[in-house]
């Protein structure tokens, strides 16, 4: 599967049924009820149709599905569970665009379809940190995998406030991790073409929802996508590079902006002595915002901010640390000056 035509065949399903399947979405939206109604907090002023994520997914399995009918290096089983906890995930993420589920119940059902994953053998067993060395997580290596999953099945959901933010963001990721795989394609051994073909093909199908989920949106992805979208990120960064030492540390880099942002939300909610998944308006997006950007513009912003994490991703896994490193620290400046992102002791509304 060392063709670049699997890639691009990969890439170029999934763009176009996700393009078209799009439109049809919207009527399903309407048909089981999950419309976005203005709130305080949100960005929009009218009702909007949710569960525009099925698209993402229809465009997603189906260039998977083809793949794996062309070639028989890409089987089902060594990928089955990605594609069955995605459907749990998928599945949990329509209920809850349509009857708004307990934040505690998702958060049950997310933490059992990620263990379900590292019963599948994916798991992180230990990493390289920058100047420190490698360190063996061991047994914890099962605790910490399923912590990665479900937080980045969150995180991605919770950048989900802006037209076309959290669809941008999860394409730049799918982009840098196809990269980071097509460069250390012989290390990863037989899960690493796989692992190419899987991020071209998320990439694809959520550019071809992009254009319809773009400010002015048409359409929302809802929970459906945004967690689907999280939850095959968090999966595909680390199945493909469990035996490698950097693994964990590119795949935090090129997931920067969402993990950090989550990691920001968190702290601050637990200093002004909120619950960390009470709903707030301190996200970097919002701060953009009330600073005055427009939605295009503090999303363009965001798009560059992942594009950088992305390149950081790139530089570790080539061993430029140091670089890498620097890049970080200007990456994380940005996001923190000015109370852009994080106003840790400022009571919010």
């Amino acid at each position: 599967m060392d063709n670049p035509m699997y890639y691009l065949l990969a890439f170029g399903l999934a763009f176009l049924v996700s393009l078209f399947m799009t439109p049809i979405s919207k009527v399903i939206a309407h048909k089981i009820g999950a419309i976005d109604y203005p709130k305080k907090r949100g960005m929009h002023s009218k009702p909007m149709p949710l569960a525009g994520g099925t698209a993402i997914i229809f465009g997603f399995y189906f260039a998977v599905l083809v793949i794996s009918a062309l070639s028989s290096e890409m089987t089902i089983p060594s990928i089955i569970g990605l594609l069955l906890g995605g459907i749990v995930i998928a599945g949990l993420g329509i209920l809850d665009d349509i009857h708004d589920l307990s934040a505690k119940l998702r958060f049950i059902i997310q933490i059992a379809v990620a263990a379900m994953v590292v019963s599948t053998g994916i798991f992180i067993e230990g990493t390289t940190l920058p100047f420190l060395g490698y360190i063996e997580f061991g047994i914890f290596g099962y605790i910490i995998t399923i912590i990665w999953i479900v937080g980045v099945t969150n995180a991605v959901n919770w950048i989900d406030g802006l037209d076309g933010l959290a669809t941008g963001v999860s394409s730049i990721a799918s982009l840098f991790l196809m990269f980071v795989s097509i460069l250390n394609v012989d290390a990863m051994g037989p899960m690493g073409p796989i692992t190419v073909i899987l991020s071209a093909a998320l990439a694809g199908s959520c550019l071809g929802f992009l254009p319809h989920n773009f400010n002015p949106a048409t359409i929302f992805m809802g929970s459906t996508g945004s967690t689907f979208l999280g939850f095959t990120l968090a999966v595909m960064s680390i199945q493909g590079m469990t035996k490698s030492h950097t693994a964990l540390v590119i795949a935090v880099l090129i997931l920067g902006l969402p993990i950090f942002d989550t990691l920001f939300a968190i702290l601050r909610r637990l200093i002004t002595g909120k619950s960390i998944m009470e709903a707030d308006r301190g996200h970097i997006h919002h701060r953009l915002i009330d600073k005055g950007y427009s939605q295009k513009k503090a999303v363009l912003t965001l798009y560059g901010i992942s594009g950088c994490f992305g390149v950081a991703g790139i530089l570790f896994a080539e061993l430029e640390v140091i670089l890498a490193v620097l890049l970080v620290a200007i990456l994380l400046y940005v996001m923190l000056r000015d109370n852009i992102n994080l106003s840790f002791f400022e009571k919010e509304e």
